[in-house]
């Protein structure tokens, strides 16, 4: 009888922080192909994220498209091969989840550098261990590299990123770009030495021919309020270095989701770079930015909707009208709603000049009337009863329903898989041999738990 040959997929994947020898793409996968000719492994499929961190699988699309294709029973493969299971991912849910569902169709992981077969009975949990190891592994990499930057902040010197408009990085040193530097001294210029606000100082520029240069972190050639602001509350330009002016934080209530907040009190840090602007000047225009900064009086009507916000459009620039508010007035005591292009007021740097505010009940009479009209109409009756007549293919939505429920049933049971696994464990073999290992197992499932 004839053995059949077994199939395998291949994983790689490197993130922006690793890069080195051992741990590039092209070393993995010539490890892996190595491994797989040795196994006599037919290599039906190769999958690589290269540049995503492995703290979730969200936007590592390879390693989704490899999860679909077996469930989809694409090439019937028997493994996946990874490097080592830091490569498979650094999060232990999303890797104990992932393999679950890996095994659910009859597939498992072997982890080449690890020496780790989740088809062995200890595989399985050296997989949960390692998984949480590698877990903490992340963070204190992110704890370090977060630390190394600060240093490098304390040091005066540019801690990454972009150059701040007005600069150019050459050998990771801030250089004044002059072309862009005289925009810089016009606008502490104008703020501190005129009445104008952040807006006005924007249509200035824009009104008098100054383009913004096109660069990396910035597409349009006009000048926003936003823009505007950043330049005046960024200390770069006094010659100084901050550091955690914006933090990213995870967000309350999810697991690995993660947002950008500004923070009110930061270090700054005397840099190595040449001013642009002087500490005196900076100084000024953060005291007129307090003296005008005021919070606008949000009114919020949970009976109002706003239709048409973002279908209709500006009949100078073509973007989209948005819905706002304006607050009761003292004298009819009536709230307002209106449309308007968030372009006029130099919100964006896209230059129009639709000033009206359109009067949304107006509006929204007009498109009643329209409707009203369509449905009366027998054509467009016989248009949607032809449309909602066609048949709906669900066979999607019905896979990715399945691909949840086995999800959560994973969720539900891999606890109880895992103390079984514990108290069968054979306390003679070499990979569990010994009560501090058994110790250690015990308290990184805790930590899974």
């Amino acid at each position: 009888m004839i053995k059949k040959k077994q199939k395998c997929y291949i994983y790689t994947r490197v993130s922006t922080v690793i890069q080195v020898d051992g741990y590039s793409l092209e070393a993995q996968k010539d490890k892996l192909r190595k491994y797989a000719e040795f196994q006599d492994y037919t290599i039906a499929g190769e999958y690589s994220d290269e540049g995503f961190s492995g703290k979730n699988i969200q936007g590592r699309l390879d390693f989704q498209r490899m999860l679909q294709d077996i469930q989809d029973r694409k090439d019937d493969v028997d493994y996946v091969l990874v490097f080592k299971l830091s490569r498979f991912g650094r999060n232990a849910a999303d890797v104990l989840n992932s393999l679950q569902l890996m095994q659910d169709f009859g597939v498992n992981l072997i982890c080449v550098e690890d020496g780790i077969d989740s088809s062995k009975d200890a595989g399985k949990l050296m997989i949960s261990v390692l998984s949480a190891v590698a877990e903490i592994e992340r963070e204190n990499i992110r704890t370090q590299t977060m630390a190394g930057r600060e240093q490098k902040a304390r040091e005066g010197r540019w801690n990454g990123g972009f150059a701040p408009y007005g600069y150019k990085l050459v050998d990771g040193e801030l250089f004044i770009a002059e072309d862009e530097a005289k925009v810089i001294r016009l606008i502490y210029d104008r703020y501190i030495h005129t009445n104008e606000g952040v807006s006005s100082v924007a249509k200035y520029l824009n009104d008098h021919g100054y383009v913004k240069k096109i660069r990396q972190n910035g597409t349009i050639p006009g000048f926003s309020d936003n823009f505007v602001k950043k330049v005046i509350d960024n200390p770069v330009y006094m010659g100084k270095i901050a550091y955690g002016r914006r933090r990213t934080e995870k967000k309350i209530g999810t697991r690995n989701e993660m947002h950008v907040v500004e923070q009110s009190e930061f270090p700054v840090y005397d840099g190595k770079h040449e001013a642009i602007i002087s500490e005196t000047d900076w100084n000024l225009a953060q005291e007129k930015r307090k003296k005008n900064a005021y919070r606008r009086e949000k009114v919020h009507d949970v009976n109002h909707v706003h239709l048409l916000s973002g279908l209709l459009r500006c009949p100078d620039c073509g973007k989209p009208l948005y819905g706002n508010i304006a607050k009761a007035h003292s004298k009819d005591n009536k709230t307002r709603y209106y449309y308007y292009c968030k372009n006029t007021r130099g919100e964006t740097g896209h230059r129009c000049s639709f000033r009206t505010n359109l009067e949304q009940a107006e509006l929204d009479r007009y498109v009643a009337a329209i409707i009203s009209a369509l449905v009366h109409d027998r054509q467009f009756e016989a248009a949607i009863q032809k449309k909602i007549g066609t048949a709906v293919n669900t066979d999607d939505l019905e896979k990715e329903l399945d691909t949840v429920k086995s999800q959560l049933r994973q969720l539900l049971s891999t606890k109880s898989r895992l103390e079984n696994q514990m108290d069968t464990l054979d306390v003679s073999d070499r990979i569990t041999r010994g009560r501090s290992s058994i110790c250690s197992a015990g308290m990184m499932i805790s930590m899974i738990r």
